[in-house]
C-alpha cells in the first residue's frame, strides 16, 4: 500500500529534510512554500505580532515499507527543539498515478 505523507516545516530545515530522504533512498517529494501557524498562534518580535509564519509543505508519496524511515528522517532532521518545527501527516492512498505519454 501507498502512503501519502505531508509534512510541515521550517523552511530553514528543508535542504536537511531532502538531505535525510535521499539518504534514506527518497527521492521524489513535491516541495510548497506556504504560511500558517500552531499553538503558539505566531509569534511576537518586540512590539510586533506575527500571526502566521513561513513554512515549507513537503509532500511524498512512499510504499508502506519505506514510511517509516521516511518519517524518521523527516522528524529528526526538522527538529531544532523548540516550538513551531512542523508536523508530520501520514495517510493511506487508494491509488497513484504516474503521469506520461504512452507511445
Amino acid at each position: 500500500m501507498t502512503k501519502m505523507i505531508q509534512a510541515i516545516i521550517r523552511p530553514e530545515k528543508e535542504d536537511e529534510v531532502v538531505a535525510a530522504l535521499e539518504k534514506e533512498g527518497i527521492f521524489p517529494f513535491t516541495r510548497q512554500s506556504v504560511f500558517g501557524r500552531g499553538r503558539q498562534r505566531g509569534i511576537e518580535v518586540g512590539h510586533v505580532r506575527y500571526e502566521e509564519l513561513a513554512k515549507v509543505w513537503l509532500m511524498l508519496a512512499v510504499e508502506e515499507a519505506e514510511c517509516d524511515r521516511a518519517v524518521s528522517a523527516i522528524k529528526i532532521a526538522a527538529c531544532t527543539g523548540n516550538p513551531g518545527d512542523g508536523k508530520i501527516f501520514v495517510a493511506s492512498l487508494t491509488s497513484a498515478r504516474t503521469i506520461h505519454h504512452d507511445e
